[in-house]
């Protein structure tokens, strides 16, 4: 029984549609993150790591990227006629139109609700802590990372 799981685990950790979707999330915050570096908005270690490894928006879209990956392995390995291409299609137009609309005005209506709070606290009306702003995406965020999405799942499916 225990040697039957450690065979699935091996598996699933070595499926090339995983493997390469991983690479391509981390390849895109990677690019996020040296992009940050040199704009010197990273200040110090901790910023660095969180851009690296959890920090949503900026270019290029590392779920973007990360979803197209998917999809354009599976298209290649199943076919895009299958169920499982369809049902990546479906995802995808679900996380692109969650980046790019109501991510990003949820982040907007954020940033909006933290500079009126912040006014109302210094005029002493009321107390304020701020809400989290969540960052979304612009439609050229989305494209570059549907880009490096597609050229990592067509490099992983060709080989």
């Amino acid at each position: 029984m225990k040697n039957d799981f450690l065979i699935q685990c091996s598996r699933f950790c070595s499926n090339p549609v995983l493997q390469a979707s991983l690479l391509s999330w981390l390849a895109a915050q990677f690019i996020k993150t040296i992009l940050h570096l040199f704009t010197h908005q990273i200040h110090n270690v901790k910023e660095l790591l969180e851009m690296l490894f959890w920090r949503t928006g900026g270019m290029p879209s590392s779920h973007s990227s990360l979803v197209t990956t998917m999809t354009t392995c599976i298209g290649f390995r199943s076919g895009v006629s299958s169920d499982l291409f369809i049902l990546a299609c479906c995802f995808i137009l679900v996380v692109i139109r969650d980046a790019v609309g109501v991510r990003r005005s949820s982040g907007d209506q954020a940033r909006v609700l933290n500079e009126i709070g912040t006014k109302l606290e210094k005029s002493k009306i009321i107390e304020f802590s701020p809400v989290k702003q969540i960052n979304g995406h612009s439609p050229g965020e989305v494209c570059t990372g549907v880009i490096l999405g597609f050229l990592i799942g067509l490099f992983f499916s060709c080989k």
